[in-house]
């Protein structure tokens, strides 16, 4: 089959990769119909190559039809329009059962010391092969495929199986009280769908972004917008009374800009060899930090700050004392997809509230994958959202 697979840093090639196959009775086989580019990929196209191989296939945002089921998977057959989660959970163990399937305890990567596996995201995360390609091998079928019905187009259904969840885990996460006000740093999809939904809930919303086309594409779905700059926090209190916002969602994470000493340090990393690398960023790897440290800056004392952006430091520097003068709330990780997945369905409905049908900027075949990667890293050509069809 055709994949698109990890060569090197900013190396993504198309080609042919064996075709997947049953390897246990809980196995499926999907057939993808579309796949997202997320922003975590970015992580690997950039910084992550120390614990990724040539030619892992990348991609872990799927939507298809089944094709073939193991002995084991009696709730899906072929033909089945399924949603994939990213991550790959029993549904069963003790952390499932508490709505925490991304610390599945049967699949967690404990050789890492990691959560639960997840599709096309490195060593750390149990190196699963993922579903930029034209068929996926599902394993812990028998719970995590979500299937959703035949019909509309697939962009009413693909973000089920990241951006929605994760966007709704961080309002959910952040705590907003009614009539409160929340403030989104970063408007690439996940942020972007954050402000969605908060703004859906009735919540007052201010995002913050430095690519205009994000910030102008914000302010039609009636989103306030500040431009970052390094006096953002500042303009933030001025429109919040001098306070500050009740909550703070980090949708950037590691690839924030303003940031030169890690930026440097990280490009330093990126000159050692694969195991030098592995054993920095493990033991010494430190992230961009601006989008954090603005977090901290601009929340109102005793506000929460939610996390949602992809962190992957062992030792970045935190402002503990300003945190704890401040009484700051921090919650953070994965998102729990089928946690949330039932709250969200019933608004994937014909009156469309949360614009999913609209919120791809680019469908492309998955051939021309190569030059998607390099487009959504360069923020070029207004892309936040990319979808590809094998």
């Amino acid at each position: 089959m055709k994949a698109l697979t990890w060569q090197g840093k900013r190396k993504i090639e198309y080609g042919e990769v064996p075709d997947p196959r049953i390897e246990d009775p809980t196995d499926a086989i999907v057939r993808v119909t579309s796949s997202g580019i997320c922003g975590s990929d970015l992580h690997l196209y950039e910084v992550m190559g120390p614990f990724l191989d040539a030619g892992d296939v990348l991609g872990h945002e799927v939507i298809g039809v089944v094709e073939e089921t193991g002995s084991e998977v009696p709730g899906l057959s072929p033909g089945d329009r399924v949603v994939i989660p990213f991550q790959i959970a029993c549904g069963s163990c003790f952390m499932c059962d508490q709505g925490l399937q991304t610390q599945c305890e049967t699949t967690q990567v404990r050789e890492h010391g990691m959560g639960a596996a997840l599709f096309g995201y490195t060593k750390l995360y149990g190196q699963v092969p993922g579903g930029q390609a034209e068929y996926l091998r599902v394993p812990q079928a028998q719970y995590g495929p979500i299937k959703v019905p035949d019909g509309p187009p697939d962009d009413r259904f693909v973000y089920l199986s990241d951006v929605l969840p994760t966007a709704w885990q961080a309002v959910e996460y952040a705590g907003i009280p009614d009539g409160g006000t929340v403030v989104v740093l970063g408007l690439g999809p996940i942020g972007d769908m954050a402000a969605r939904i908060a703004k859906h809930r009735g919540h007052r919303v201010i995002a913050v972004d430095l690519v205009p086309e994000r910030l102008e594409r914000a302010r039609g779905n009636g989103v306030e917008t500040v431009e970052y700059a390094a006096d953002a926090a500042d303009t933030i209190r001025d429109r919040t009374a001098g306070r500050g916002p009740d909550a703070v969602i980090d949708a950037v994470g590691m690839e924030a800009h303003g940031s030169p000493v890690a930026r440097i340090t990280q490009q330093v990393a990126g000159l050692l060899p694969d195991t030098v690398q592995r054993t920095f960023m493990q033991k010494a790897g430190v992230d961009r930090l601006a989008a954090l440290l603005l977090a901290v800056d601009a929340v109102r004392r005793g506000g929460t700050i939610s996390l949602v952006g992809v962190y992957g430091g062992a030792a970045d520097p935190l402002p503990m004392l300003t945190m704890f003068d401040k009484q700051i709330q921090l919650r953070m990780g994965q998102a729990n997809v089928r946690r949330w997945s039932g709250q969200i369905l019933p608004l994937l409905t014909d009156d469309d509230p949360l614009g999913v049908d609209s919120f791809a900027t680019h469908h492309l075949p998955l051939s021309d994958g190569v030059a998607a990667y390099q487009m959504f890293q360069q923020k070029a050509d207004g892309a936040v959202k990319v979808l590809l069809q094998p």
